[in-house]
């Protein structure tokens, strides 16, 4: 037993993907739907890292698909709460089922 290897970091990455697929799947809350698609994004992220740690440790270019999922993350949050705010503003709830307000 060497401790911790690439199989439990997979695994982790797995669940938390399973976790953020379910959220998104079962949810009808928008801000519950917004974390959800962010675990499937660090569910990525950990991916990333854990090939480039274990795989290719000396490619200092491993670290720039991390980054860029974090920057896609940082800015479909911006995005998305821009959404939440004029949708909550216009209908006072935030159930997906009846946001047709902003359809024309």
């Amino acid at each position: 037993m060497s401790g911790i290897g690439m199989q439990h970091y997979l695994v982790f990455s797995a669940l938390l993907f399973c976790f953020g697929v379910y959220g998104l799947l079962t949810r009808r809350n928008l801000i519950a739907m917004l974390m959800s698609t962010e675990l499937i994004l660090n569910a990525a992220a950990v991916n990333f890292v854990v090939f480039h740690r274990f795989l290719y440790p000396d490619v200092p270019a491993g670290v720039v698909f991390p980054l860029l999922i974090i920057a896609v993350a940082a800015a479909e949050v911006s995005v998305a709460l821009a959404v939440i705010i004029v949708l909550f503003r216009h209908n006072r709830h935030l159930d997906v089922q009846e946001a047709d307000g902003m359809k024309g």
